[in-house]
């Protein structure tokens, strides 16, 4: 009878602990320890400033620490967010020094790069040659990138691989979602668009802090 009792209570104990550990969204092996909720909010597409501004002196950030890539705009002589996407980039990390080093380029202070060409891409294929063959992987819309020193780096869709976005997987171009491709490209960019991508582990720019 005791021994009974005893076992019925270890059951009722080990699954008070196995409701908190769901509860507290905690994924072991992941490196990461958040909430599930917040993380699920934090991963989408938020559309931020609602007001009107000068569309030619816009400009994207793209954070590789942060894992985001930020649409801002001056109004009223300050530097204010308009729009912020999730985003996929490099599987390595660091500064591209050749191609195929599976590195995203780091544009230079004071030198960002441009979008100089933005191309219908849904029928564009790659072999990743991971064993799926060439299939569709730059969604509705490439925003070709001026990289000095390298080529073929854009801003694209992720046809096929939607679950690496957020995250490290890129051979070096920027990943969005297939959905927010579509909207960066008919609600923001435009070519001559300058893009800043930061350094690894690069933090807040003093535009980016608000006090």
């Amino acid at each position: 009878m005791k021994l009974s009792c005893i076992s019925l209570a270890l059951v009722a104990l080990a699954a008070i602990m196995l409701q908190a550990t769901a509860c507290s969204g905690k994924q072991e092996g992941s490196g990461k320890s958040v909430d599930s909720t917040t993380t699920a909010v934090a991963d989408q597409y938020k559309d931020i400033y609602h007001g009107s501004y000068d569309k030619d002196k816009s400009f994207i950030v793209v954070s590789k620490k942060d894992l985001k890539l930020t649409v801002y705009a001056q109004v009223n002589g300050d530097t204010v967010p308009v729009a912020q996407f999730p985003v996929c980039l490099s599987l390595n990390k660091g500064q591209k020094e050749k191609e195929g080093d599976m590195r995203t380029p780091e544009s230079e202070p004071g030198s960002p790069f441009v979008i100089d060409a933005i191309k219908p891409a849904s029928d564009w294929t790659h072999d990743f040659g991971d064993g799926r063959g060439a299939i569709l992987a730059y969604g509705a819309w490439f925003l070709r990138l001026v990289t000095p020193g390298h080529h073929g780096i854009g801003i694209h869709g992720s046809t096929n691989n939607e679950n690496s976005v957020p995250g490290r997987a890129s051979e070096g171009c920027i990943r969005l979602r297939d959905q927010d491709i579509i909207t960066l490209k008919e609600q923001y960019a435009w070519v001559g668009m300058p893009v800043i991508i930061k350094q690894e582990e690069q933090g807040l720019k003093s535009f980016e802090i608000k006090h």
